[in-house]
């Protein structure tokens, strides 16, 4: 049973194995690709995604890094400069960007996605 006490839960989710991290890397899919997909996926390098929140709304572009680890994703040109002037990539919730184009370049990744609807 899970408990219903925020701390419990976000200590959960801290200590989760990679197995179980993988799942809260979902992130939904633009309009036209539901039709065919469904409403979200997990995304992985390759994706091409829009950025929905923050500074970087707006901005498109594929996805270099994905983090288990501190559950974020890295888009490339989306980067903020420090003070000494160098530029440096800005991690992502992947909660926050919407996937317009899937990288489907593992056959599997197609035939999971699509089982879901």
């Amino acid at each position: 049973m899970v408990s219903k006490q925020p701390r419990k839960q976000r200590k959960a989710r801290y200590d989760a194995p990679l197995h179980k991290r993988q799942q809260y890397m979902g992130t939904p899919l633009a309009k036209d690709l539901q039709e065919k997909y469904g409403r979200s996926a997990n995304v992985i390098v390759g994706d091409t995604v829009k950025v929905l929140r923050g500074d970087h709304a707006g901005t498109s572009g594929k996805v270099e890094v994905v983090s288990l680890k501190d559950g974020t994703i890295v888009v490339e040109g989306v980067t903020v400069t420090k003070v000494d002037g160098t530029e440096v990539a800005r991690p992502i919730y992947p909660s926050k960007v919407v996937i317009t184009k899937l990288e489907l370049k593992d056959e599997r990744r197609g035939a999971i996605i699509g089982r879901s609807r």
